[in-house]
Order: C-alpha cells, then structure tokens, then sequence
C-alpha cells in the first residue's frame, strides 16, 4: 500500500541521518497521500540504519493504524494536527537538531536577519507559547499540534513551513516529505547562523521587509524567477 509514498518517507527520514539532524532514534518524518486521506510515518524507535520502506507505519487521520506491524512514532498526533490544519502540508518532520532545539529552550523565535533566512521563511521562525501542564499530562503530543496551529492564527504556513516548539524543538512541512526534511535542514543552518551572527553583534537588526520579500518572492510564488521552469 501506498508503495511509492513509503519510498519517500523513508528517504526523507535517511536524509535527516545524512544532514547530522537526529542522533540514535531521534526524530520523524512522515507524508501524505491526500487522495486517501492516509499518513506514512517513521515507526517509533526504530534505528535509521536499519529501517526500511516496509517498516513504516500506514494510519488514517484519526491515528487508526490501517498497515504495518510496528508502532507509529510517538509524535504522530502532531503530524496528525498539522495535516489537519494547514491543507498544503504534503509531509512533516521533527527533529531535535542543535541549533533549531537551543533557541526552541530559549524560548525564542529566531529573527530574519540576512538575505539567506528570507530565501525560505517569509519572516521569523515563530516559537509556540508556552503548553499548559494539563495540555502536557494530557493528549501532550496532539496538544502540541494544536499549540503549532494556535501560533499560527495569523501566519501563512506555506511562507514559513517550520516552528519552534517551546522547550521541545523543531517541526518543518512541505509539499512532500521531502521537502518537509529539506526545510527541517534549512530550519538548522538559519538557527546556527542566526545565533552566530547574534553572538558577533547582538544589536543586528533584521532584514528590511522590502529586501526580505524581494528574496523570498524570487524563490517562491508565480512571479518566482530562481532556477529552472
């Protein structure tokens, strides 16, 4: 079932190992098939090194596992939340990458200040307001989907496809799975170049509106005019 999906998965999940994002069993990633209203996701803790296509976990919207021996990833909810609210999701990842998970602790969005953060995200990467302890001892992981979407009230999720999660890390999305793990390794360099160029000139200021959409808008939309048609 959903043959070529799985394939995609798997491979969005091998590249968060070859881009150095997830240590040991860290982290997940997932994909969509829309048309039949199905999820394919990492099976949870299951080593990289040998996982493959058919161990992935296939479940329904609401979490109900419809293919696949083994237990879906423990952040499927999230997943599940995501998909639920922001149409354009094709695929999702976490991960617990360094730089993206330390200004997650700090609490902290991470401020468009140069050209290369405006190429992806249209703007800051947001962080999540704090979850409440009943949202935590309860439902925690699908409340963490809905601390992302509350975030996200006046946010368009397809011109900044990730968020940080206070105190926990990263979630990207894309219009496929891979995409999803190419934004969550973008997501990574924006965070270690955000806190470097912090850490030479804490008084950087961020990147004009005008020169923050002029890069974004030459990489993303109809009007786009980077790379090959």
């Amino acid at each position: 079932m959903l043959n070529d999906l799985r394939e995609q998965v798997l491979e969005a999940n091998l590249e968060l190992v070859r881009r150095g994002l997830v240590l040991y069993t860290f982290g997940n990633a997932s994909g969509i098939s829309r048309a039949d209203g199905l999820v394919v996701i990492k099976p949870s803790g299951v080593p990289y090194d040998r996982m493959t296509a058919s161990d992935l976990v296939v479940t329904d919207l609401e979490g109900r596992i419809v293919e696949g021996s083994l237990r879906p990833s423990s952040d499927l909810p999230t997943h599940l939340a995501i998909y639920r609210a922001f149409p354009a999701a094709g695929g999702v990842v976490h991960t617990h990458s360094t730089y993206a998970t330390a200004w997650a602790q700090a609490r902290r969005g991470i401020p468009c200040l140069g050209t290369t953060h405006a190429d992806y995200f249209r703007g800051p990467v947001p962080v999540t307001g704090e979850m409440s302890a009943e949202e935590i001892s309860s439902a925690y992981e699908w409340n963490t989907g809905q601390a992302i979407i509350r975030r996200f009230e006046n946010l368009d999720p397809t011109e900044i496809p990730g968020v940080l999660v206070a105190g926990h890390g990263p979630f990207t999305w894309g219009r496929s799975a891979l995409e999803a793990a190419h934004n969550a390794v973008i997501l990574e360099e924006l965070a270690r170049v955000a806190a470097t160029t912090l850490a030479l000139n804490p008084a950087a200021p961020e990147l004009a509106n005008v020169w923050r959409d002029k890069h974004f808008l030459r990489k993303h939309g109809p009007q786009a005019t980077y790379g090959q048609k």
